[in-house]
């Protein structure tokens, strides 16, 4: 899955699978309801980085979690009364947000000490 902006720059950085699952639900969970539009808005604001979301990663992520009811799409109207389908976290997306999370950080705890220690 590649979800970085075209061209060189070495600070680009791209997501590993199933990391953008983790950063969805992590954002809806902090920032309620959100459009797609908004929410990778959000992410790339957030990142403070390099970093784009691209509708051929972002959309499939979305339905992927709305598949597993992590999360939840309804229609509504958005601030300029377009039509948009607003994704929620769900009871069962926190639960998964938190075993995600931990797995996560133990991950990245790993791969930090083997770059440590085998340098």
């Amino acid at each position: 899955m590649t979800t970085r902006k075209t061209g060189k720059d070495p600070q680009t950085v791209e997501l590993l699978q199933g990391t953008l699952d983790l950063i969805i639900l992590r954002a809806l969970e902090t920032m309620g309801p959100q459009h797609a539009y908004g929410l990778a808005a959000r992410i790339e604001t957030v990142a403070d980085h390099p970093l784009t979301l691209k509708q051929g990663s972002l959309y499939p992520a979305l339905i992927r979690c709305e598949q597993k009811r992590w999360i939840k799409g309804t229609w509504q109207k958005t601030e300029s009364n377009r039509d948009a389908k607003y994704y929620a976290i769900t009871s069962s997306g926190r639960r998964a947000l938190e075993t995600q999370a931990d797995s996560w950080r133990r991950l990245a705890s790993l791969v930090e000490k083997l770059l440590v220690n085998e340098g």
